[in-house]
């Protein structure tokens, strides 16, 4: 079954759409800049909502120890997703002992990772576009063709320009096996929708993966 994470949560009816959808990963974003940035105190507020569900996942974007700190001291996060070095992420990883993917920007088959490093899991996304003031896909779509067939060192998600409208073909150009969708499930820039979240989740749960690995605990 291909797996779904939904990011970028910062209000209670999101939250509560992402859970009820049963969305296996549930993202909050500490990163200022973002329209969609939460702070640890409101990251918890909302995570205290249900017990269980999704697992919790916390975005960072260069962050320093003592940030992730914080944030790990309001709530559990499951996984740490990370804009940063590869070196930099195995440090955390050792660090926290906290399961880490490390965001990784593509424009080539070339630049798909081909080793493992010390991380748990990637997250495959385009480039962020020229003049982009945040990292990620920025709601641009990858070239899926760049992922079919390619034998993944490491589980992974596909991000980037994905809606409930396109999921079905992406899971099936790409061989993902695992999605990740922010702004594709929002009425307004960091304004999630509870319907595109129930229609993104159905949308992926019913396609079928043409390979592709599942995404790291």
């Amino acid at each position: 079954m291909i797996r779904v994470k939904v990011c970028g949560i910062a209000r209670a009816d999101a939250f509560d759409a992402v859970v009820e959808a049963g969305a296996d990963w549930i993202g909050f974003v500490f990163f200022p800049p973002s329209p969609r940035a939460v702070t640890p105190a409101q990251a918890a507020a909302l995570s205290a909502r249900h017990a269980g569900g999704p697992r919790r996942v916390g975005l960072f974007v260069d962050p320093t120890d003592d940030a992730i700190a914080v944030a790990l001291a309001a709530l559990p996060l499951d996984v740490l997703q990370l804009y940063v070095p590869s070196a930099r992420a195995a440090e955390v990883r050792a660090r926290f002992g906290v399961a880490v993917w490390r965001a990784v920007g593509v424009g080539a088959r070339a630049e798909l990772p081909d080793a493992a490093g010390a991380v748990d899991g990637f997250v495959i996304e385009p480039k962020p576009p020229a003049g982009a003031t945040r990292p990620g896909g920025n709601a641009v779509a990858l070239d899926w063709s760049l992922t079919a067939g390619w034998r993944a060192p490491l589980p992974w998600l596909l991000a980037g320009g994905l809606t409930p409208g396109n999921v079905g073909a992406a899971i099936r150009a790409s061989g993902a096996a695992a999605v990740d969708v922010s702004s594709g499930v929002e009425r307004a820039k960091g304004e999630k929708d509870p319907a595109l979240i129930r229609a993104f989740v159905a949308a992926a749960r019913a396609a079928s993966a043409a390979g592709g690995e599942e995404a790291a605990e």
